[in-house]
């Protein structure tokens, strides 16, 4: 696994901001990462907080941790 921190400038409805998110490169449709942040204020906000998420992405993954995508952490069963 190739992780990869990717950080965009957006400009939504005229607010402009910074979002992050983390993925495998080998993903083909990066549309569900292991983890973003959005609406940073700068880039170096944005890539601050990606650096720090990888650095304990990285440790789980070295663990043998299976690493879940944002949208599989965020499923609840009732």
């Amino acid at each position: 696994m190739n992780l990869r921190v990717r950080v965009v400038h957006c400009s939504c409805a005229g607010e402009s901001h910074w979002y992050a998110d983390i993925d495998d490169s080998d993903d083909l449709q990066p549309d569900d990462p292991y983890w973003f942040v959005d609406r940073c204020r700068s880039q170096s906000e944005a890539l601050e907080l990606a650096c720090a998420q990888l650095l304990q992405l990285s440790g789980e993954a070295v663990r043998g941790d299976s690493l879940a995508r944002v949208q599989e952490a965020h499923l609840v069963s009732v």
